[in-house]
């Protein structure tokens, strides 16, 4: 019975070993020059999931050589290369860290940037990933101003603060939506506030002039007067600065009704 069990055992230790791929036995092994000289052709292959297992089993046997920081950085980079960017930006955090001054440095921090613009969302989602991947991308724009990446990283920033802008237009026009135009106004007017250039300003100045002349309509006769007159200095505010409004003939249409009730009034 015991020489049977031995038996069963030790064919399911050569079934298990015979299982196992070169690749398997590589990466279980110590033989470093053979890893490396392996991680690299995976790489060069496409093959970047084996890569990243391949130089992250390295990490360790290399740390402290001539090829730690080639190590570290091409385990970040297969990781991007492969897809995983949360997992790249953070090995690609930690080189930079660690590698202040290498070679690689320099596009580790692009790659880095990447991963975190491509970790953001859509403008109706949280943006605190926003902010984190516009505070690294500035950074890296005032840190390296020669750098074939900055144009890249312009573009970036161009998109992330486009999401923002809409975020911030679309939060104060939810209240004309809902129908509470005195909010809607007040929210409307403090989006340009905030940010006089944002690049739906013509759509808000037609909200907020909107938001005035509903909320006068629905007040009661005696607060229409002074309401009417705040729908009028936001007509101005959007014809002067838009003449050729998408919105300026609805607009022109609102004015004189508006200035007929007040001649009626």
């Amino acid at each position: 019975m015991r020489l049977k069990l031995s038996v069963v055992l030790l064919l399911s230790v050569l079934a298990s070993v015979s299982c196992k791929t070169q690749y398997d036995l590589l990466l279980e092994g110590n033989d470093v020059d053979a890893k490396y000289q392996a991680a690299f052709k995976l790489f060069e292959a496409k093959k970047y999931l084996k890569a990243a297992e391949m130089f992250e089993s390295l990490s360790l046997a290399t740390k402290g050589t001539a090829q730690d920081d080639t190590v570290q950085f091409y385990w970040g980079y297969s990781n991007y290369k492969y897809g995983d960017y949360t997992i790249a930006e953070n090995n690609l955090s930690q080189f930079i860290q660690v590698f202040p001054v290498s070679p690689f440095t320099e596009y580790a921090k692009y790659l880095r940037i990447d991963c975190l613009y491509r970790g953001t969302y859509r403008y109706e989602l949280d943006q605190m990933p926003t902010y984190k991947a516009l505070s690294v991308i500035n950074e890296f724009i005032v840190e390296n101003p020669q750098s074939e990446y900055v144009p890249r990283c312009r573009e970036m920033v161009d998109n992330l603060n486009e999401r923002l802008e809409m975020k911030a237009y679309k939060s104060a026009y939810l209240y004309y939506h809902m129908e509470d135009y005195l909010a809607a106004h007040y929210a409307l007017k403090n989006v340009l506030k905030d940010n006089a250039n944002n690049r739906y300003r013509e759509e808000i100045l037609y909200y907020t002039a909107l938001s005035a002349y509903k909320y006068a309509l629905l007040s009661v006769q005696t607060k229409q007067r002074e309401r009417y007159l705040t729908f009028i200095d936001d007509y101005y505010n959007i014809v002067s600065e838009y003449p050729e409004s998408q919105y300026k003939q609805e607009l022109d249409g609102l004015y004189e009704k508006v200035q007929k009730i007040l001649k009626k009034q």
